[in-house]
């Protein structure tokens, strides 16, 4: 499968491919606003299997990096798929991702369907 683009709500949501590199820093981050930006999308919907173990240990700063690149370009992100077991071994990142999941920039999402979901206006 290939990057995809979908449109709900009013938002651009480019899905990224689950094959593919995985990422490891902040250069990856770059390479993929850099296939991001002829799409122009609102969101990038970010496969947990395109992330790296390191990805999800906050101590490497990965994530962090990753995220912080992505919004400095006015991107927001949605990692999507389980990551039960990796907020299950950290309490540091199931505090990340309650917090993240509380803002607007970046979220962490089962599926697609809850991305959709989330992007719906509110009443």
């Amino acid at each position: 499968m290939s990057d995809r683009l979908h449109e709900w709500h009013g938002k651009r949501v480019l899905e990224i491919a689950t094959e593919g590199s995985r990422l490891e820093g902040e250069r990856d981050a770059l390479d993929l606003i850099g296939a991001a930006y002829g799409h122009h999308p609102d969101w990038i919907a970010l496969p947990v299997a395109r992330c790296s173990d390191a990805f999800f240990a906050l101590r490497t700063r990965v994530l962090g990096d990753v995220v912080q690149k992505l919004v400095n370009y006015g991107l927001h992100v949605a990692i999507v798929g389980d990551v039960s077991a990796w907020v299950a071994a950290s309490d540091a990142l199931r505090d990340f991702v309650r917090e993240a999941n509380r803002g607007g920039q970046v979220w962490f999402v089962a599926d697609l369907g809850e991305l959709a979901q989330r992007l719906a206006p509110r009443a």
